[in-house]
């Protein structure tokens, strides 16, 4: 009697490493996002900034309602400029 083939076996090789390579992009994404939570209590406190990165600084110089973002703008020859600006605070105060 013959018996037939897992269907694990009838998959090409390219569909057998998407999987894995999609799982860990997925993760990746929860990562990241998860780094964009944090909120730190002053701004000395940041570690080094990268290009593009945001981060929430809770120091109380914004208004009610808002918080300060501080995000790496562009590279200059001394290292990342620092931008701050006040943002609409979303979600209720950790």
């Amino acid at each position: 009697m013959k018996r037939a083939a897992a269907p694990m076996m009838n998959i090409s090789p390219f569909a057998r490493l998407s999987l894995p390579l999609l799982g860990g992009l997925a993760l990746l994404a929860l990562a990241t996002s998860a780094m964009a939570d944090q909120v730190f209590s002053r701004e000395q406190d940041i570690p080094e900034l990268r290009l593009g990165q945001r981060i929430l600084v809770d120091d109380g110089s914004c208004p009610a309602g808002q918080i300060k973002e501080v995000s790496g703008a562009r590279m200059t020859p001394s290292g990342i400029l620092r931008v701050q600006k006040c943002i609409p605070r979303l979600g209720t105060r950790k």
